[in-house]
């Protein structure tokens, strides 16, 4: 019982950080590049000044944006496909491709430093460095 109040609890704190979803194909602007979300036959492909950087299978286009100080310019991007959320960070050129490796539905996300903070239907989880891990109760914020 105590962990299931703990876990609404670090659910409630995070409800005033979390990042809204956005279906917009772009142009957003990014330390990289201009970045397109472009439908291609049944596919989406990403790309950064016209040229493409990644291929994903999703029927619609959604993404979690973390937008930086500098310019308002995305800097990391979380996109939901059909093979589980892929993460984007453009701090890199070419950008870094993350691809998490499980199928889930993403509700929310939240930055805190070079981690993403997802909440799914499957529970909460941590993607750090290329690692996906499931989360427990937990008494860290996120912003």
């Amino acid at each position: 019982m105590r962990k299931q109040i703990l876990a609404a609890l670090a659910a409630t704190l995070f409800v005033t950080c979390v990042h809204a979803q956005s279906n917009a194909s772009g142009p957003l602007v990014t330390p990289s590049g201009n970045l397109q979300f472009v439908r291609v036959d049944r596919d989406f492909v990403g790309m950064l000044d016209k040229e493409i950087f990644d291929r994903f299978d999703a029927t619609t286009l959604a993404h979690f944006d973390d937008v930086g100080s500098a310019n308002d310019t995305v800097t990391r991007t979380l996109v939901q496909t059909d093979s589980g959320p892929v993460l984007y960070d453009f701090r890199h050129r070419p950008p870094l491709v993350q691809r998490t490796g499980k199928r889930m539905t993403v509700k929310r996300v939240f930055w805190q430093g070079d981690e993403v903070v997802m909440q799914s239907s499957q529970g909460w989880f941590r993607f750090e460095r290329g690692v996906l891990t499931k989360l427990q109760s937990s008494t860290t914020t996120y912003h």
